[in-house]
């Protein structure tokens, strides 16, 4: 749930490939200022009218505060997120959605940058090279789908120029792309990208760290399959700092359901640790981080947390709540 939605309406579908339409968003009528900005690699939530709310990447060009555009694949394991969309969703429908958040956020004054695309993971990406090439930067990027015909957006990177290598796994015998060939040999300094599929994710950090690029981020569209469960096994106490309130939060149960159990308006979306609406400041305590949302670095230095998965590693933590 969002604290501050935005009113948007349907302009156009379009089909971009098979199982896969992009959707442009606009101001709704009565809306009398632009959407916010936004920066290369953000997404935003959109509440649909079933009540779910999903999250989705932008694939326009930056600076277009006039309308978002998103690509959403009908993903045949959706539990009523992407297959919704697809069979619901019509021109001129009006609905809720969130500003733009992003932690996957594009570095624009790396000398070298390379990109990977997984399938739909091309959403985010795209809107990088947009901006990279608009820039002048030196930019590289790969593209692996299975099929040509599955490979979205195609004609826009086309027509944008510059280094992209495409690889489709049915003109290799099924076999996917090699990910070490396309990392090796980088300049010192070059800063990594991937999107795409939980296994494509883990074969592009190893190939990064054989390649010795220490500047790698990744998206993922849901949790690592190897991520603990959210719930901990002991309970702790959580105080709100903005309010004064304490809250208990059990033994099996989540930060978030707790809070929002005890009508605290906890912002939140996907539940699963990948979107980073639930982020939240630690001003006191120890966090279980348990996201695929903060770096190394960030949960090492414990200043936030993503509430709807992680906990507590002692008995208290503070919360800017």
């Amino acid at each position: 749930m969002s604290k501050s939605n935005l009113s948007a309406m349907v302009r156009t579908l379009r089909y971009e490939a098979a199982g896969i339409m992009s959707i442009e968003l606009v101001p709704a009528p009565g809306r009398s200022t632009p959407f916010p900005a936004f920066t290369p690699g953000a997404h935003i939530d959109l509440h649909l009218p079933s009540g779910l709310v999903r999250s989705y990447s932008l694939v326009n060009a930056p600076g277009e505060a006039n309308r978002y555009v998103l690509g959403i694949l009908a993903d045949p394991k959706s539990l009523g997120g992407s297959r919704f969309i697809h069979d619901n969703f019509r021109v001129g429908m009006t609905l809720d959605i969130s500003e733009p958040r992003n932690h996957f956020a594009l570095d624009e004054t790396a000398e070298h940058t390379v990109l990977v695309a997984g399938g739909i993971g091309v959403t985010p990406i795209l809107c990088m090279y947009r901006r990279l090439r608009a820039l002048g930067r030196h930019v590289k990027l790969m593209y692996c789908a299975r099929t040509a015909p599955q490979a979205a957006f195609v004609d826009e990177l086309e027509a944008l120029g510059g280094d992209i290598t495409y690889h489709f796994d049915d003109q290799h015998d099924g076999k996917p792309a090699s990910l070490a060939a396309f990392l090796s040999g980088q300049p010192a300094g070059t800063h990594a990208y991937c999107c795409g599929p939980g296994v494509m994710l883990d074969a592009f950090e190893a190939a990064c760290a054989d390649a010795g690029i220490a500047n790698v981020h990744i998206e993922r569209f849901a949790a690592a399959p190897d991520a603990p469960p959210p719930a901990t096994s002991e309970g702790y106490v959580v105080t709100l700092a903005k309010s004064g309130k304490e809250i208990a939060v059990p033994a099996g149960a989540t930060l978030l359901d707790t809070l929002l159990a005890a009508g605290i308006d906890a912002e939140h979306s996907c539940m699963e640790g990948v979107c980073g609406a639930c982020e939240t400041r630690v001003l006191d305590g120890c966090p279980d981080h348990r996201d695929s949302v903060l770096s190394a670095s960030e949960r090492a230095g414990n200043k936030v947390m993503m509430i709807c998965v992680s906990g507590c590693k002692g008995g208290r933590l503070t919360l800017d709540l």
